[in-house]
């Protein structure tokens, strides 16, 4: 089945829902934890995208900044699935959101081996004329819009990316 944005409703994919304590449900805002695990196939990085702007206007984040945070998750998820799981179909990417401080952690885990190396800026002009393939500006905006970035965080998964939008 195929839904209106032309997602296989089928596939795997996963919710979870959970609090930071597992003595009881809380409902204090910085105990509040989404998510997401998907599989490594184009599109599905939508979900997290609608998902962390439905998750962030619960918390009051302007619509600039739910922009901010829909770019990130994509950029991020999209890396995660293209260069850590290299599309492998039997891979995960793991997608967490904390609010927390008036900011929300976005963690995204793939199964890789992380970054070798962080490209330099690429040169938007460059980019936008053709001249340059696309390399590297999917971390350029992440860089860009999150307030912070870690690259090549350990996780159980295997890489982690962790960013930091403030509201």
């Amino acid at each position: 089945m195929i839904d209106p944005i032309g997602i296989d409703c089928h596939a795997r994919i996963r919710f979870i829902f959970s609090s930071m304590r597992e003595d009881k449900m809380t409902t204090s805002l910085n105990e509040r934890v989404v998510k997401l695990i998907l599989p490594s196939t184009i599109g599905y990085e939508r979900i997290a995208m609608s998902s962390l702007a439905s998750f962030a206007a619960m918390y009051d984040f302007s619509p600039g900044r739910i922009e901010d945070l829909k770019t990130v998750v994509a950029e991020a998820a999209i890396n995660a699935m293209q260069h850590g799981n290299k599309w492998r179909p039997d891979t995960e990417v793991h997608i967490l959101f904390d609010f927390f401080d008036n900011a929300i952690q976005i963690s995204v885990s793939d199964e890789g081996e992380g970054i070798k190396e962080v490209l330099p800026k690429p040169d938007i002009d460059r980019i936008v004329n053709q001249l340059d393939p696309p390399v590297g500006f999917g971390i350029y905006l992440i860089r860009k819009l999150a307030d912070e970035v870690e690259f090549n965080a350990a996780s159980e998964n295997g890489h982690c990316l962790k960013m930091v939008i403030k509201k």
